[in-house]
């Protein structure tokens, strides 16, 4: 009996997610089909136009607009933003630098404080356990 390898293959959505793009802006013919796993790191190592567009000029998935302006998801969704940006409509939040975006971008940099002294207690406790 021969085992027939089958090539692995993810959805749009997944393939999108891999890539950090925003589906709905991407060719009707990525949105439609599926893509292999052999595909998709041909769009990672060498990426179409459409692919180094989409990345420098948006629109850009909330993850990536959250990265983009210092701030969680979630603190996204508590200042309004319920959609795909821009990378003009990122830099002019930016520059605008609401009130929300401020307090989002505070919040955010008590949590990164809080986790690097969690990490460092735990490597201390680690080190006195050895």
């Amino acid at each position: 009996m021969t085992s027939h390898q089958t090539a692995q293959t993810m959805k749009p959505a997944t393939a999108a997610k891999k890539l950090g793009v925003y589906l709905e802006a991407t060719p009707a013919d990525f949105r439609e089909g599926v893509v292999s796993r052999a595909e998709l790191n041909a769009l990672q190592t060498e990426p179409p136009a459409w692919l180094e567009e989409l990345r420098r000029n948006g629109p850009h998935p909330r993850p990536v607009v959250a990265a983009k302006l210092g701030v969680s998801i979630a603190g996204l969704a508590r200042g309004g933003v319920t959609e795909a940006l821009t990378t003009e409509q990122i830099e002019s939040l930016k520059n605008d630098n609401p009130d929300w975006l401020q307090r989002e971008r505070a919040t955010q940099a008590e949590v990164r404080k809080e986790a690097a002294r969690i990490k460092k207690r735990n490597a201390e406790r680690e080190a006195q356990d050895s």
